[in-house]
């Protein structure tokens, strides 16, 4: 904390996007439990605080669609935030998430703080994680499918039963979003909230079945065999989909076809040049 405190202090920010966070698919969300909520709520609280400390005008931050109750009406409101229980495979991380968006609402009516947060639905695109143990399930898919093309294999196996529904969201989109939102005065941004409740859900409306989406990514890649679906893996939320009619009002609505958007993730991934240049650009250290 001492040190995101020193960092601030060096230099001056007039706003702050927390887009920071450890994430993962069911796998990494489901065994490192320990992990996704530490290192989430010590991200979120370290640079909240050091934002108010510093008296930074404006901060947003990024919730996520775990946040909201497994069961849940459809699309899900911004209203239905812990009004139940959460998805059991990724409820560490979800707790983080929502301690986060608390967080930022606690300071502003507190101490009338600008800390905004969007939740955006599940986002994929250039620069994402394809770990087969780690990433989501678009660069996860990705990955499965470029390697057995590569390999020649006769089949790919997809966790579930290919019947759970999702939405996702060009990175592109949500950073767009980002900016967005952040641009808004102080009085539109938040006239459509509750005080209690100040959160903008981020998403297309448009579902897809995991089944569907992993037959996009097949035909993207162009591989030849088999898809193959385990049952005896976790679907995770049957439905999950976000309402975003408060974006909409606002003026906000993506423009990026997935399958427009699995063409480019994928041509990102299969250039080396590029993937290497931007490992070389992005440093964390």
């Amino acid at each position: 904390q001492s040190k995101v405190r020193d960092f601030f202090n060096t230099f001056s920010f007039d706003e702050v996007y927390i887009t920071a966070a450890k994430v993962g698919g069911i796998l990494a969300n489901n065994s490192l439990r320990a992990d996704f909520i530490y290192e989430n709520l010590v991200i979120t609280t370290n640079i909240l605080k050091a934002s108010f400390d510093t008296n930074v005008q404006k901060v947003l931050y990024l919730g996520s669609s775990c946040m909201f109750p497994r069961e849940t009406s459809q699309p899900i409101s911004e209203n239905s935030i812990l009004t139940g229980r959460l998805e059991p495979t990724n409820e560490p991380y979800a707790i983080a998430k929502i301690a986060g968006s608390k967080l930022c609402e606690s300071f502003n009516l507190q101490y009338q703080t600008d800390f905004r947060t969007i939740v955006p639905t599940n986002a994929y695109g250039p620069n994402d994680n394809f770990d087969l143990n780690s990433g989501h399930v678009i660069p996860n898919l990705i990955q499965k499918f470029h390697n057995a093309k590569s390999k020649n294999l006769p089949n790919v196996e997809v966790w579930g039963s290919g019947n759970a529904l999702r939405e996702f969201l060009y990175v592109d989109d949500l950073a767009k979003a980002c900016v967005f939102f952040m641009s808004q005065k102080k009085e539109d941004f938040y006239k459509f909230l509750h005080k209690n409740n100040q959160l903008i859900n981020i998403g297309t409306g448009d579902l897809i079945s995991i089944r569907k989406l992993a037959n996009i990514i097949k035909r993207v890649i162009e591989f030849k065999g088999e898809i193959i679906f385990d049952n005896t893996k976790p679907d995770g939320m049957p439905v999950k989909c976000l309402d975003n009619k408060i974006a909409k009002k606002m003026g906000w609505n993506a423009s990026t076809k997935l399958e427009d958007g699995i063409i480019r993730t994928y041509e990102f991934y299969i250039n080396e040049d590029i993937y290497k240049k931007t490992k070389e650009i992005i440093n964390f250290e």
